[in-house]
């Protein structure tokens, strides 16, 4: 299944196994160049979803998505800001004047994200007026109140877990989590969402944490 979400419906037992294949079997004719019947097609899927791991207690552990076994695997910050401004000639002194005035104060978050035409700040809401005069003669494309970071420390080796991120927001978007924004460096997973998102997103992250 090229579809993530369509292997897991079926490993879950949620898809209706003849309308995916009514879908499915045009599909399957054009590449097979010959007809295909809908029975054949259901049954192919049916043992296909019997050959996936259950969600029982047969069912693996989630040893591909482990998080860094040690204290402090979840970390929220609160009452965040994201700014997103129009890449300019002028970006790259903004960045380095922001990070000179707010230096390591405690308890504050700040990232700065470039991409191709934009620049990103997401910050702590007491570090406003610091982003606002240094990003005071940039142009101001997108402004989001009330976030709320989640960070996972993840091991050292997860760059080597081919899927980690995908098995992570996948459990998010099943239980309907929805994602503002992502950080991430070497062992660690930053995620912005919206502050009533975050409690169930923290419910779910939690049931990853091996002790």
């Amino acid at each position: 299944m090229d579809s993530p979400f369509l292997s897991e419906g079926l490993r879950r037992g949620l898809i209706n196994l003849s309308e995916l294949a009514r879908q499915l079997q045009p599909q399957l004719e054009s590449d097979l160049w010959k007809p295909v019947g809908q029975a054949a097609v259901v049954m192919a899927l049916r043992r296909m979803s019997e050959r996936m791991p259950g969600l029982g207690a047969q069912a693996p552990a989630n040893n591909d998505i482990v998080l860094a076994q040690k204290t402090g695997q979840l970390t929220v910050c609160t009452d965040l800001v994201e700014l997103t401004y129009r890449e300019s000639a002028w970006t790259d002194e903004c960045h380095r004047s922001l990070l000179a005035r707010q230096g390591r104060q405690q308890n504050m978050f700040l990232t700065v994200t470039r991409g191709v035409s934009e620049a990103m700040v997401i910050c702590s809401r007491p570090l406003i007026p610091q982003v606002e005069d240094v990003f005071g003669g940039e142009c101001l494309l997108a402004r989001l109140e009330h976030l709320n970071a989640v960070t996972l420390q993840l091991t050292d080796e997860s760059h080597r877990t081919p899927g980690i991120y995908h098995a992570i927001l996948k459990k998010l978007a099943w239980d309907k989590v929805n994602l503002v924004n992502l950080i991430s460096t070497h062992s660690e997973l930053t995620l912005i969402l919206e502050q009533e998102q975050t409690g169930a997103a923290f419910v779910v992250l939690s049931k990853m944490v091996t002790h």
